[in-house]
């Protein structure tokens, strides 16, 4: 596996959390930031342009892609050619399709003939990879997310979908494709040899880094202490009378024996040995 010094992949941060963002700006590994409306909205984001602004102004000179969140293509076109006036770091995220799914290509060559940098996201198919390719210009300054990520969670292997990515990007030299929404730090090397020229990945698994090359006996050690540590903080006991009570009168304690003493022990588990917040075990709750 590669050390972080040998990937030639850029790495992107996803997240719309100021002081994590600040936090991942002081990292000289991340070349550039990603946000979307749903992460705004998880972070507590109240005033979109505000937010995007006090952001350009902590991180005026690595790229910074923002989404416009219209539906309606006109309304789309006003909302990304005021953003790109927002920095010269903005690049304007545009959805492959609006919601009633009509492709977004006649606006996304209009805005890029207009000088407008764009990410366009949402995509999770070679053919909508092939027509962004069409939409695009030649001259095109432009990022291509598709979402690798959902696509595995569909049971799908991505990196195959990803290397074909690249190759239909040949004929747009100057488009970058970006692995989207990564489900754990392996995602990073998948990408890399897939030929992505961008990852962006949420904070909680870049910091995972430090993880790289680390010695799988020593983690293994670690986890093992993780469990006893945290058993131990919730102070949990078992009751092992029975076993103990076998082996001091000389016995050879059976477990199949002592479930034939009690068949059904494992039908009906008690509301308060699993907690009451635990879905699914009470016919009351939601599972």
């Amino acid at each position: 596996m590669k050390t972080m010094e040998e990937l030639r992949i850029s790495l992107f941060s996803d997240g719309a959390d100021l002081a994590g963002i600040l936090e991942m700006y002081a990292n000289l590994w991340i070349r550039g930031f990603t946000t979307n409306p749903t992460l705004m909205r998880k972070a507590g984001v109240r005033d979109y342009e505000a937010f995007a602004r006090s952001l350009l102004r902590a991180v005026p000179d690595r790229p910074i892609s923002f989404e416009v969140f219209a539906d309606d293509e006109d309304e789309m076109e006003m909302q990304a050619l005021t953003m790109a006036t927002w920095g010269a770091n903005v690049n304007v995220k545009i959805p492959v399709t609006n919601r009633q799914g009509e492709f977004m290509g006649p606006l996304v060559r209009r805005l890029a003939e207009a000088g407008v940098a764009l990410n366009v996201t949402a995509i999770l198919t070679l053919e909508q990879v092939e027509k962004v390719v069409e939409a695009l210009p030649p001259e095109a300054w432009a990022i291509v997310s598709v979402f690798a990520g959902r696509i595995a969670d569909t049971g799908v292997d991505p990196a195959p979908l990803m290397a074909e990515a690249k190759r239909i990007l040949r004929w747009r030299p100057r488009a970058q494709l970006l692995w989207a929404s990564p489900r754990e730090l392996l995602n990073v090397f998948q990408a890399e040899e897939a030929g992505c020229d961008i990852i962006t990945v949420p904070p909680e698994i870049l910091r995972k880094m430090t993880l790289l090359g680390k010695d799988l006996t020593a983690y293994s050690l670690e986890t093992v202490e993780m469990f006893h540590r945290d058993a131990q903080a919730a102070a949990f006991r078992i009751d092992t009378s029975m076993v103990a009570a076998a082996k001091a009168g000389g016995q050879r304690f059976s477990v199949r024996l002592a479930a034939e003493d009690d068949p059904y022990r494992f039908r009906e588990i008690p509301r308060e040995v699993v907690g009451a917040g635990v879905k699914g075990i009470d016919s009351g709750t939601d599972a």
